[in-house]
């Protein structure tokens, strides 16, 4: 994921068996097999305490530096203990993202699209105001309140406080962390939530579409005029009306859709496909792009062609909101999961296009493997670095021509497999 901008994040760590992010499974660490060894975990831990407790001291200072007093602290800090089960969490995330129509199929499922479908109903009356106040449609709202915590049901339960402690003094992301840890205590200090209720995912998402701190700060609102941006509350009001502020801050344009699914002409040059390209939607039309009822797509403004899984799968025609939800979590699959199951909520029927199913996403080793034997066939990648850039899509373009196949630049197991 190109992650970690100032973002609200979906962070694709939340907890529960709703998430619908990228695979984020937790391979749990097996049990020690002597007592010697268990005697060993448990002194790693001891020391892991006392060093966390005093991480927690020098840490108070630079609390109080950045304004937090010092009663707020303690208050926050009270009963707060180095928690392993984080930092395992943490070193043990999957390498392995779902393909993007295993995601669509949770992300869009039939039970998401009905109970997003119910959710509106019961909202209709907060959505419509939200959309009022903010230009923001009300099913893209639920959609990512769908993805980010299945319409309320999943919104962590991990003490923040504590979850993000550990995790700064943990220091394998220490500054990152540190900043969403003195943010939190700003949120606490003004009064929007006590250290108690403040919970939610164990890397630091909180509420019903999943608020990092620092955006929680930038972005929240308070919808309900109680003074209070409750992001935690049973009454979902502020927490998806923060997320249509967001939305517009970033330039949503409301009637715009996210995307629309297209078919290409037999011929179409794929060279043309990517973020980077853009027309208008007569100009596409002109090379014989048509959507998936065979008319042309309406001149919602400048639009570029996206095949997420290379020339087997859905091609969409993209707008300029979807780069706007892609602010939120910039993984494709995830937007195109939001924009898809607002489409679904609002009526729209599945997806037309098949995808390639029995191929799978890569690892980070099989791409620098795929890489070095491009640019070993002459296929120069511009190095080895495991990132599917601009410049290892033209050289996987150039491999396929030379074989007869699509050049649609799509790093597929199957083009490791022929490389191979």
């Amino acid at each position: 994921m190109r992650m970690l901008k100032v973002a609200i994040l979906a962070f694709c760590l939340v907890t529960g068996p709703a998430v619908a992010g990228p695979d984020t499974s937790v391979s749990p660490r097996p049990r020690p097999a002597h007592a010697e060894e268990a005697q060993i975990v448990l002194a790693q831990a001891s020391r892991s305490s006392m060093e966390f407790q005093r991480w927690i001291d020098g840490f108070r200072g630079r609390a109080r530096a950045a304004g937090i007093r010092d009663g707020v602290f303690n208050a926050a800090f009270q009963g707060v203990r180095y928690d392993p089960g984080v930092i395992e969490k943490d070193r043990n995330q999957s390498e392995f993202t779902k393909p993007i129509w295993e995601y669509l199929d949770s992300a869009a499922s039939d039970a998401r699209v009905r109970n997003g479908r119910d959710a509106v109903r019961r909202h209709q009356r907060l959505l419509d105001a939200i959309e009022a106040a903010y230009g923001v449609e009300g099913e893209v709202v639920a959609a990512v309140w769908g993805l980010e915590s299945a319409y309320g049901e999943y919104r962590g339960s991990e003490p923040l406080i504590q979850s993000l402690a550990t995790l700064a003094f943990d220091g394998r992301r220490g500054r990152f962390f540190e900043e969403q840890l003195v943010a939190a205590l700003k949120i606490v200090q003004a009064g929007d939530v006590s250290p108690g209720r403040m919970t939610g995912s164990w890397a630091g998402a909180m509420g019903h579409t999943q608020f990092i701190p620092t955006s929680y700060l930038a972005y929240a609102v308070d919808f309900t005029g109680d003074g209070k941006r409750d992001i935690w509350s049973d009454d979902p009001a502020d927490a998806l009306a923060s997320t249509a502020a967001y939305l517009r801050r970033f330039g949503w344009t409301k009637g715009q859709p996210w995307g629309v699914e297209v078919a290409l002409p037999r011929g179409f040059d794929y060279a043309e496909t990517g973020e980077r390209i853009k027309k208008s939607p007569a100009e596409w039309a002109a090379l014989g792009i048509r959507d998936t009822q065979g008319g042309t797509v309406p001149n919602y403004g400048s639009a570029s062609i996206l095949l997420p899984a290379g020339a087997q799968g859905a091609a969409f025609m993209i707008f300029q909101n979807f780069h706007v939800i892609e602010r939120y979590n910039t993984a494709d699959a995830y937007v195109i999961g939001v924009g898809h199951l607002s489409d679904r909520i609002r009526g729209a029927g599945p997806l037309k296009s098949g995808w390639p199913r029995g191929d799978r996403n890569l690892r980070f080793a099989e791409k620098k493997e795929m890489q070095a034997l491009l640019s070993r066939r002459g296929f120069e990648t511009g190095g080895v670095d495991g990132i599917i850039g601009p410049n290892t899509i033209q050289a996987i373009r150039r491999f396929q021509v030379s074989i007869g196949m699509i050049p649609d630049g799509y790093a597929s197991f199957e083009i490791l497999n022929r490389l191979k």
